[in-house]
Formats: C-alpha cells, structure tokens, sequence
C-alpha cells in the first residue's frame, strides 16, 4: 500500500480557503481534513476531534515538551497546533492529510523540512481580498486594515510554496485544486512501483 500525501493550504483570510478545502474534500473520497489542537472552548457545535481536538494549556504545554506537534503557535492567548501522530497515522494508512493552517505555521513546516505539497491560495488583487473582507460585515475597519497588512506579508511569502491558486473563480479554483492532488499522487516517487509485475 502506498503511503499517503501531506497537503498543507494557506493563505490571506478572506481568500476562501475554508469554502475550497470544504468542495475540494467532497470531491476526494481518499483526502482527510487535518485535525488541529486547541486550547480554546468548544463554540456551539464543535466536536472534539472532528472541527479541534481540544485541550486544556497544561496537556498542550506537556504534549510540546514531548515533541508531540509538527508545528504550533500561540494567539491572543490560545496555542493552536498540528499534531504529528493525527498526520503520520492518515498518511501510513494511505489517506492523504489535508492541513489548513496559516502561512507563518506552513513556513514553520517549510524550514524544518517536513515533506508535504505546500498549496497557496491567493486573491486576484488586494482590492478583491479587501471587498470580500467587508462583505463578512463581521469585523470593525480597523481589524480589516489589520488583516490586509498581515496579506501583504502573507503574500510576499508565496515562492516558498510549490503551487499558487488564484480565487478569482471558485469553480476554476477547485478544479486546480483537484489538478494539484491529482497530479502529485501521480509523481514516481509516491507509488508503490512493488505492485508492478514489470517492476524489478
């Protein structure tokens, strides 16, 4: 059995990653989204180990001193993380992991080398980005101006992706999405060449 790729998405908020991976894991019977660990509550509806697995800020502080996630930050008070065992145990089985996670936790990935098809998704302009944010009608002007300087930077960061997705078209969005894990599952060095008769 072949082993399972790691797809890790990030972009600007506001871009529409979250509607893209949501269409995109619909489409891929064999993709599993990512679970990311928490210290924040449960909002109504969330399950654990299904939207976060969620942690009280002593077992995340012990599970980082044991080495136990790829990556993980701290926001406003709250750590988020990946969890190494959730994606290596996805990926032994042959499912392929899908992290949505934000850019300065996929540079994280990056620079400590972790092997996975890094996927930016990107607005057409910073007008486009910058509109779509004020249709959310859910944040005050002055955290829009926020979101917008952190896409600058966000942005300057993409040629340390492999591939780069623009959300000008969902429909075409999803498509190049689904060209990308298609393509990549499609690489030598992900198949399991053994199962071949005319392989020696």
């Amino acid at each position: 059995m072949k082993k399972g790729i790691f797809f890790v998405v990030s972009g600007p908020s506001g871009v529409g990653k979250g509607t893209i991976v949501s269409k995109v894991l619909k489409k891929n019977d064999n993709l599993r989204l990512s679970v990311s660990a928490t210290t924040r509550e449960p909002r109504t509806g969330e399950r654990d180990g299904v939207n976060y697995f969620f942690m009280t800020e002593s077992e995340f502080l012990r599970r980082i001193d044991n080495g136990e996630f790829l990556e993980y930050t701290q926001t406003y008070g709250i750590y988020y993380g990946t969890l190494k065992a959730n994606v290596e145990s996805q990926i032994a089985a042959g499912k392929d992991a899908l992290l949505e996670i934000d850019v300065k936790g996929a540079l994280k990935l990056i620079n400590a080398g972790i092997e996975a098809c890094y996927v930016f998704i990107a607005p057409k302009s910073f007008g486009v980005l910058e509109e779509r944010l004020r249709k959310r009608g859910t944040e005050s002007e002055e955290k829009i101006r926020t979101r917008i300087e952190v896409a600058h930077y966000e942005l300057s960061c993409v040629e340390k992706y492999d591939y780069l997705i623009i959300n000008d078209d969902l429909e075409t969005a999803c498509n190049d999405f689904n060209s990308i894990i298609n393509s990549f599952s499609l690489l030598v060095k992900k198949q399991n060449l053994e199962r071949y008769d005319w392989h020696k």
